[in-house]
């Protein structure tokens, strides 16, 4: 039976027309149908991510049947479900991934990618989980299997993707992490979690790495920068080594030599998340859940929050964001 106190609508970011951060404004939307195996949710937070920005710039459309509204993740309480939702109760405390809607007072999400927060984590700290370490998870141990006594290179050690892959990482027996930051600010943030930061304004990351590894590299190298990074990468990977892209924040076109990746026998790849099967992202919310989320609840892992936004300040988030100056997630507050 549904919830009678659900009303039909609600409060919710709109994009007025594809541009800038000044182009959000609260609007009011109807509140989202569930479908088959969703339940609805009252939004209590959602995660700001570089990918909303895409969106918002007319870059990164919704998938098909997707929410027109932004948002990957939330957290909130679950107020309706779908006759086929069988996984969780009204009144449950939940997180996930969302292909869109989480810029909103009330979201659908699908029950497999949905999961229980966290003991002890606040909603604002729950939802600032599903789309990194979704994202980190698949990427660093499915595509490229990270393995103990390996190293890790991760572009953008201080943002969202990068403090969950360090934290991910040191995990690992023995695994060394390098990061790259752009002050040292955010290169203090690096070396708390555990990983050598490189401030790649005054540094140079490959010649650092090659000294710190003896001249070996980098066995996996997570970039989310693209760009002259692509070239650059190829000279610092280890023997055998992996590189995996997740954006390219300066630009996907580069001039690579391949000869290096022949010798080297290196593996490039890349992946996007959004427009996944389900049963994809389900697989890594069930590996999620069996793998970090315990150590979330240990202490081991802690999700880092650099600013909370009113929902209302959705475009304030937005500009934050691309000015660079955030360390960790940034969050709006329902």
């Amino acid at each position: 039976m549904p919830n009678l106190q659900i009303p039909q609508t609600m409060q919710a970011i709109k994009i007025n027309s594809i541009g800038s951060w000044e182009e959000l404004e609260l609007a009011t939307h109807n509140v989202p149908h569930i479908q088959k195996g969703e339940l609805l949710i009252k939004v209590e937070a959602a995660g700001v991510n570089r990918p909303d920005i895409l969106q918002r710039t007319g870059h990164y459309p919704p998938p098909k049947g997707a929410s027109p509204i932004l948002g990957l993740e939330i957290a909130g309480i679950v107020v309706d479900k779908s006759a086929t939702a069988d996984k969780y109760e009204i009144g449950d405390k939940i997180c996930g991934l969302v292909a869109g809607g989480g810029y909103a007072q009330y979201a659908t999400i699908h029950q497999d990618t949905a999961l229980p927060i966290p003991q002890g984590l606040s909603f604002i700290e729950a939802a600032s989980l599903p789309e990194t370490y979704f994202t980190v998870w698949n990427n660093v141990i499915d595509r490229v299997g990270l393995q103990d006594g390996e190293s890790l290179l991760i572009h953008g050690g201080s943002s969202g993707i990068g403090v969950a892959a360090i934290q991910i990482a040191r995990q690992y027996k023995f695994a060394k992490v390098f990061a790259t930051a752009a002050s040292e600010a955010k290169c203090t943030t690096v070396r708390s979690l555990g990983a050598v930061a490189i401030n790649y304004l005054l540094e140079d990351y490959v010649a650092i790495i090659k000294a710190e590894t003896g001249g070996k590299g980098a066995d996996v190298i997570l970039d989310m920068v693209g760009g002259d990074y692509i070239s650059r990468n190829v000279q610092v990977a280890a023997q055998d080594g992996r590189i995996v892209n997740i954006a390219y924040l300066n630009g996907a076109i580069a001039e690579v030599d391949f000869l290096p990746v022949m010798l080297k026998r290196l593996t490039l790849t890349g992946s996007t998340l959004r427009n996944r099967p389900l049963a994809e992202k389900a697989a890594i919310a069930s590996a999620l859940h069996q793998h970090i989320w315990p150590l979330i609840e240990q202490g081991k892992i802690k999700p880092i929050v650099d600013k909370v936004f009113a929902l209302k300040d959705a475009g304030l988030a937005h500009k934050y964001m691309e000015d660079g100056r955030h360390i960790g997630k940034l969050m709006l507050e329902i």
